[in-house]
């Protein structure tokens, strides 16, 4: 039998969310969840929602059309076709995160890094995935199309001083 002080310090057998949760005497992550699961069970019985995964684009056929890409107008014909499909799914989540932000009224008196602050930043950066993808996409086209123009080579004449250097005088006479 084990001393009932040790049975305090065993860890055998316990994660690191575990350890931590007992040393500060908080829930674990699995804790929180079991207990909305069991607490919102009744209220999932009056509201079927789907239990799975959104349906969203096989990213399969545009993998593999990228990889047969050969110039970056053919790698931008599938970037762009990928993000106009992922899109709707993705504006579907931030809509549902800025609800979610806004349930009951939480978000205007909520404080920085609350729940419903960090709610409504997921629902922002969820959305700005597409911004920053569409964003390399066109710099990828920029340098096949317009790339920047190369250095002006000096021109003849009096050599012009280094930046931070006096000009050079003649010889004085």
């Amino acid at each position: 039998m084990t001393h009932p002080d040790f049975e305090l310090y065993d860890n055998a057998g316990r994660d690191a969310d575990q350890i931590a949760a007992a040393r500060y005497g908080i829930a674990t992550r699995a804790d929180l969840l079991r207990w909305a699961r069991r607490d919102a069970t009744p209220f999932l019985a009056e509201h079927q929602l789907p239990d799975g995964p959104l349906p969203g684009p096989d990213p399969a056929p545009y993998i593999a059309a990228l990889a047969a890409a050969e110039t970056p107008a053919e790698a931008h014909a599938v970037t762009s076709r990928l993000l106009d499909a992922a899109e709707p799914a993705l504006r579907a989540v931030s809509d549902y995160l800025v609800a979610a932000a806004h349930w009951r009224g939480q978000y205007h008196a909520a404080a920085k890094g609350s729940p419903p602050k960090l709610l409504r930043e997921a629902a922002s950066r969820s959305l700005s995935v597409l911004v920053i993808a569409d964003h390399a996409d066109l710099e990828s086209l920029r340098a096949q199309y317009d790339p920047a123009p190369a250095p002006k080579a000096p021109a003849s004449g009096p050599a012009m001083p280094a930046p931070g250097q006096a000009p050079r005088r003649g010889p004085s006479h």
